[in-house]
């Protein structure tokens, strides 16, 4: 993997836990030559992924909507800085630059791109290892509702598998590595649960 996409809040949180790995991951993408994606911002979890990448000399793209940057919110420090106009042109940007993708903690922008992802990943849109960097037990929650999804018979197994899980950057990194996508369709009938 040469480059990783990392999805994560604009705030820092409740936890000081999430700004700590978020610095640390950052890190050991610019240890490992991983260029670091993500969303341009200096402000929250996305200017700590971005400050640890870049003190330890790593390649920081940034993908900003112009809205966001008249707010003053752009990261300054970057190796690049990409403009777009929309929502979805960033995240479609963020997808075509990269070779994978993690979330972090975040809130609703957070899950509308890891989502988006899964769901072009379900479709075939691409073959890229997506993983959840579990801080604290962040998305102990939402993992038990991509089960529960199994369970209902609502998501495939092997799709719920798409995305990656651990509390932990080195093993999260080496489950990325070592990811192979499924040969599996969408679609759920009765004859392929």
């Amino acid at each position: 993997m040469n480059s990783i996409t990392i999805f994560c809040g604009s705030s820092y949180g409740s936890s000081d836990n999430f700004r700590v790995q978020a610095v640390e991951l950052g890190k050991q993408l610019a240890k490992q030559n991983i260029k670091l994606v993500y969303g341009g911002a200096k402000v929250g979890l996305m200017g700590s992924v971005a400050d640890g990448a870049l003190n330890e000399n790593g390649v920081v793209i940034g993908v900003l909507p112009e809205f966001l940057m008249k707010k003053e919110v752009a990261h300054e420090e970057l190796t690049e800085l990409i403009l777009v106009d929309t929502m979805l042109e960033r995240k479609t940007k963020m997808n075509d630059l990269c070779d994978g993708v993690i979330a972090l903690p975040g809130g609703f922008g957070t899950l509308d791109e890891l989502f988006e992802m899964l769901t072009w990943g379900q479709l075939g849109l691409h073959k890229k290892p997506i993983g959840i960097l579990n801080v604290d037990g962040f998305y102990d929650h939402l993992i038990n509702l991509l089960d529960n999804m199994v369970d209902k018979e609502l998501l495939k197994k092997a799709n719920r598998d798409l995305l990656l899980v651990s509390d932990n950057i080195e093993d999260l990194l080496t489950k990325m590595k070592h990811y192979k996508a499924p040969k599996v369709t969408k679609w759920i009938s009765k004859e392929h649960t």
